[in-house]
């Protein structure tokens, strides 16, 4: 399951990790027009972890940022 929220400087995805436990922390991903964040908790070191891409990479994530605002359950076939 993910989430897109249009913010007023940025678009961010929230990726719900919804499969079998035991279950991974959200991933956020923050777009900006210079750069992506990618962000996820990480409980061993009580702190979160960030990485960020450059516009090439960003286009990577062109699928998701073309979705309308909402949330979304991709089915398996």
């Amino acid at each position: 399951m993910f989430t897109i929220e249009h913010e007023f400087d940025a678009t961010v995805i929230t990726l719900v990790d919804d499969g079998q436990a035991p279950l991974q922390e959200d991933v956020v991903i923050n777009s900006f027009a210079e750069c992506v964040t990618v962000e996820q908790y990480d409980p061993r070191t009580d702190a979160v972890v960030r990485i960020t891409l450059s516009p090439e990479q960003q286009r990577d994530l062109a699928a998701a940022l073309d979705l309308p605002e909402g949330a979304y359950q991709l089915r398996k076939d």
